[in-house]
Formats: C-alpha cells, structure tokens, sequence
C-alpha cells in the first residue's frame, strides 16, 4: 500500500556554520527517506534555516550588515554542505518567509480567539542599559546561585546541573556588553501549556514518541506545566505578534512553525494540496527527527500548538543522542570540532553517512566518531570487502566475454542474499540502521567467500574453463548489485555510480527480487572508492586546530564568552580559616555511568579511602565519556553536606574548571593516593 509521508529534520539555525554533530540528524533522515522512496511510497522531506532571535541581530550588527543579508549568506554555506552530503532535500527553505509569518500568525490567532491559550503577565528582565535591550537567558552569566560556579548562563549551570531563573545569579554579567544588567518590567505573552496537560498525557503516551522519551514527558507532565512565554521586546528579529506593536514571537514559536512553512513553498510549487498533510482530519503521516536536547519543544509545545490551532498532530517524533569524537565532547583545540565543509576538503562524505549508520539504531543514546574506528572500519567494510567483490570480477566480463553477464546455474547464494531484503527493509524502516549494515555486512562476507572460493583470476589462466569463469563472475556480479541497493539510502552516490556501472535504471526495492539476465551489457568498470589514508585524518584535525578557534572570535556568541571571562570578578576575599573548612579529597573515580533522564549529569563512584564508596552526580557528561573517566583520580569536596536530586543522594562534590568553551575535571599529580587531603 502506498502511503503519503512528511519528513523533517530540526532547522539549523542560521549562526553558524553545519558541524558533524549536526549531520547525524540529517544523515539518519536522509537515510530514511531514501528508504521510503525506494520502497515505492510518496514521502516529502523538507527542512529550513532558522533565522530570527537575538543572536542572529547580534551577529550581523558585528558584521555590520542586515540580518536579511546573515541569513542569506549562511543559506548558501547551509545548502551547500547538504548538497555535499548528499542530503537531498523537497525544499530546503528559510523560516523568515512570507509563509511563515502567515501561519505562526494563523495559528497564534487560533489559540487566542478560539482556544483562549494566551494570557499576558507583566515580569520582570535582566536588562543591558548599555545596549538598550532586554537579555534573553543565554546572554546573561554569573556565579550559580547553588554551587557558586563562576561563568555560568542564565538558565543554569554547567557544573552542577542545577536550573534557576536569570534573576537568580549572583553577580550577574550581561554577555553582550559587559555591563551589570538592570531589572526592568515588562507585559510578555504566555501559551498556557498546563491547559493542554489531559491532552499531552494522552499524546506523549499513544505511542508517538520513543519509550525513553514518552517516559521523560511523563515526568515533565507530572512536575507541572508551565505557562510557556512566547514574546519578546524590540528590538528583535522575527515576526511581530499581531495587535501587540513592539512585541515579536520568540524565535521557538515561529521555528516549527517554518516546518508548515517550506512544506507549503512546496506544495505551491508543485501543486500539492497543503490541507492534506496539515489538516486536522489528514490521513497522511507526519515525523519530526530531531536531537534529544529540543525534545521539550517538539513532544510538548508543538503538538499542543497544532492540536489547538485545529492542525493534526505528529505521528511520530523520533530523538536521537549527541556525537562525541574520540570519546569525548567536540573540541577545537583537539581539533574535533569539525565542520562539514572542512570534512569535505580531505574525506568521501559517503563514508562518514556509511560509519554513523553503523552507529545509529531507534533509541537516544549518544554516539561516538572514534577517528581511528571510522578509518579501520570503513576501509575494511566498503573498499576491503564491499567494493572489492567488484574489481576482482568486473574485468573479466568486459575483456573476455563482451561486456556480457553469462547465465547463473545454481542461484543459490543469490537468493539467500535475495531473501535477507524483508528484514534489512524492517531494520531500515524502525531506524535500526546499525543492524541493517550488519547484516548487509554478514552477506557481503558470503560474497566475498564466494569470490575467494571460484578464484577467477586463476580460473582465467586455465583451458576450458571459461562458461565456468563466466558463471563465477556473473554470479559475482548479481551479488555485488543487491548489496549495493540494500546500501543504496546509505550510500546513494556510489550507489548511482553503480547504477552506471551496471547500464541500469534507479535501483528500487522491489529489484531485489530480480537477478540480471543472461547477455546483460555492462559498462567497463571504474574505480569506485578510495581507501582512508590516516594521514588525511590527521591533516583535518590539525587544520581544525589551526582555523576553527581564531575564526570562533568572530561569532558574537564566542565573543560575548570572552569578554565575559575576560572581566569575571574575582570572589571576595575570605581567611585561611573559611578555606581550612573545605575539606578536599583525592578521589578515585571506581565507576561512572550515565543517568537516565539527565542531559548534563553523569553519576561516579568515589573512593576517598574510606572503606566505602560515595555516589556524586557531576555536570560534565558534556566533556566526558563515563568509560573515560574509570580509574582516574580526581579532587572532590568531601564535607559538603549531602544533597537530594531526583535521581539520588549526591554526597560531594568534584572539582573542575569552565571556560574556553569546555569543562576540565582536576586531576592530582602521580602519586596521590585516594583519601589523601588535598591543603
């Protein structure tokens, strides 16, 4: 049965270049869709740039140019990437369109008249009185009001993982200026999401979200909702709320908003009918991709927004974890902060799509890009396996027989190969890519053995025995043909190189059915994919090294980070006696582990010498992998008095410095010992 889908990816927004963290979202759509069309169905992928909000004004105002001109140019470098990527995009479009502005004002309308959703409340700002504007929470840093960490944002800490209002912070720094902000009133606008409760409960639980994910929204749900604030003062880039002058939509109201919007860019352009996908009563399907990080938004806000603006809902919105590079969090002074188009310049794109689809399956967990795993592994699967059943057996059909296929006599292995198309299909279909190239791996290994079995090359010294070198090699052939349309939403490129290889039309998935005949023409074979040389990994990440950090000064977000830094006050002076009364440990760290629900903890085993471990929730699971930190040492604060999270009892506290955009836990000289006071 044909089915009508609709395919997103989360818009990335328009500030900064595409890095290969934001490729696994887009390569995992990507893959997926291709699937959906080669099984046959109508499936629509669209996506946008977003463009509005304070950073995004910040920005050009440093360039010294209208952000019209920003987020034109950063479209180009966006699509660009893409393209180079091979994410192929219906439409690819920008949130700052005249059909955006028309139906997040639509829809805002609908919640204010028909479903009376929107209420006013005047709250009190941080304000910059050097800058004349109110400071969204992200450019405010100051000193966590639970932990004291220095150079902390607004919204909360990075070090302990508590959250807290910007109002909270003690000595308080606007990150634009410089200057000590000001608290000023002002009326603001508010969704009253905690209206929606019966409907999200339902919603979150009906199957349209990943279990962990449902499970984390229940949560939320039981918490309270809170009224979601939806407005923001001049001056501000976006779109102003209608009957309100002065009052712009938070950028988070419009931005999904723009996934209606480039969908109807392209039914205008296509002549679709846009009501068939967005209407209350449509019968189509609709999924969101997105990262974990913006779950809040997409598993609450959105759907309340559609299901009470009179638009259908998703059918499915599917998270997933961060990238991590060699075990840890992203770095430009390691050199593994790495954008698309820096890859571009030394590596195949394809074989990035190909290394993170072996990592990916259906659940959020975070993955990691091991450089030397994704060299090892790619030139072992594709050019040492993968690629190599075709040139050892392609130029034997061109040179000996025409550039013909011969007849199959026993087509057993061919239909075992043909038979694995059903299940590597259902592993696509759920997102389990990881399993589906395993298998696809398994059968290539048979390939292989096939090939190393019928040597072709010593049959083709030997009389007599060319209907038999003929055979081996067309056999040989018509494996290398379904391996690569089961790779084919991996690897589409090399898959169309194939496709000309072969004189074929667009593989599909209904071809696995089918073998190709006996006298066949084939086109002479070329060279498919080229081996990773290390030393093209290493020229990338010193590159990376060598460009991403001086270039990160002319971000005003980096910037505002620096001068922050630059003029954090020193604490006040206290005596040697309030220091005496922290009592800090060496502090060996027996095991570490992620925990459930948390997007910054991780949760570590100490043994200071007690005779007994203590347990210690620590905010840097953004810097570290957990089996990274196994067995180091480190320094915490041992008579802190306990305290009670949600997600157990935290009985210290470790030590680690902030700032230049990562986080570094201390680590005693060799030689200290667990237990040991550190003074």
């Amino acid at each position: 049965m044909k089915r009508k889908i609709l395919v997103t990816s989360a818009l990335p927004y328009a500030n900064g270049s595409i890095h290969l963290g934001h490729l696994v979202e887009y390569i995992q759509t990507d893959i997926w869709v291709r699937f959906q069309k080669m099984q046959g169905h109508e499936c629509h992928y669209v996506c946008a740039d977003d463009t509005h909000g304070t950073p995004i004004m910040l920005r050009a105002q440093a360039e010294g140019i209208a952000p019209e001109a920003l987020i034109e140019r950063v479209w180009h470098e966006h699509k660009a990437d893409f393209d180079g990527f091979h994410v192929e995009f219906d439409n690819y479009y920008s949130t700052n369109s005249d059909e955006n502005r028309e139906l997040a004002q639509s829809i805002y309308r609908s919640l204010r008249d028909q479903a009376k959703l929107i209420t006013t409340k005047t709250i009190e700002q941080f304000y910059d009185p050097e800058k004349e504007m109110f400071l969204p929470d992200r450019f405010i840093k100051g000193e966590c009001p639970k932990c004291h960490a220095l150079d902390q944002y607004g919204d909360s800490c990075e070090v302990c993982g508590a959250t807290y209002s910007p109002t909270d912070l003690i000595n308080p720094v606007s990150a634009v200026s410089g200057a000590t902000p000001v608290r000023k009133e002002s009326e603001h606008y508010f969704f009253t999401l905690g209206a929606c409760t019966d409907f999200l409960k339902e919603w979150t639980n009906a199957g349209h979200l990943q279990p962990e994910a449902a499970n984390k929204m229940q949560e939320w749900i039981a918490g309270g909702l809170q009224n979601w604030d939806i407005s923001r003062d001049a001056p501000y880039f976006g779109f102003e709320i209608p009957d309100a002058p002065g009052k712009y939509f938070y950028v988070w109201l419009d931005a999904p908003v723009g996934y209606m919007a480039s969908f109807k860019n392209l039914c205008a352009k296509n002549g679709m009918d846009f009501e068939e996908f967005w209407g209350k009563d449509s019968k189509t399907e609709l999924y969101h991709f997105i990262g974990k990080d913006i779950l809040y938004f997409h598993a609450l806000f959105w759907p309340a927004m559609l299901k009470f603006s009179d638009h259908r809902t998703p059918t499915g919105v599917f998270a997933h974890g961060f990238l991590t590079v060699n075990g840890q969090k992203m770095s430009k002074s390691r050199g593994t902060f790495i954008t698309a188009a820096s890859y571009r310049k030394y590596l195949n794109p394809e074989q990035l799509r190909y290394y993170f689809a072996a990592k990916l399956n259906s659940s959020i967990e975070d993955i990691d890009l091991s450089l030397e795993d994704f060299t090892a592994r790619v030139n072992s699967d594709l050019i040492g396996k993968f690629v190599n059943i075709a040139s050892r057996s392609a130029g034997f059909i061109t040179k000996r027989f025409g550039g013909k296929l011969g007849s199959i006599g026993d087509q057993t292995l061919p239909q075992r190969l043909q038979a694995a198309a059903k299940d590597i299909a259902a592993q696509y279909e759920s997102r389990e890519y990881g399993k589906a190239l395993r298998d696809i791996m398994r059968l290539t290994d048979l390939a292989n053995q096939y090939v190393d079995d019928n040597k072709p090359w010593e049959l083709a010294k030997q009389e007599g025995m060319e209907a038999r070198l003929h055979e081996a090699c067309s056999v040989s052939l018509n494996l290398f043909r379904l391996l690569t349309l089961y790779l084919k939403p991996v690897l589409p490129k090399l898959a169309a190189d194939v496709e000309a290889f072969f004189n074929i039309a667009s593989l599909t998935w209904q071809d696995a059915q089918t073998l190709l005949p006996a006298g066949h023409a084939i086109n002479p074979y070329q060279h498919l994919m080229t081996r990773i040389d290390p030393k093209q990994v290493e020229a990338m990440t010193e590159e990376n090294k060598a460009t991403l950090a001086p270039a990160a000064e002319h971000s005003p977000a980096r910037h505002a980070e620096k001068q922050t830094h630059e003029i954090q006050p020193i604490a006040e002076t206290i005596s040697i006696d309030d220091f005496m009364k922290i009592d800090l440990r060496i502090a060996k760290i027996v095991n570490a582990e992620h925990v459930e629900g948390a997007d910054k903890l991780l949760q570590l085993t100490l043994d200071i010498g007690e005779g007994k471990t203590r347990n210690v929730f620590a905010g840097i699971k953004s810097a570290y992998a957990p089996e990274k930190l196994i067995g180091r040492h480190t320094v915490m604060v041992a008579n802190l008095t306990p305290r009670k999270m949600k997600f157990g009892l935290s009985e210290g506290m470790v030590l680690a410095a902030g700032g230049d955009g990562g986080l570094y836990i201390l680590s005693p000289d060799e030689g200290a010992k667990p237990g040991m006071r550190v003074k």
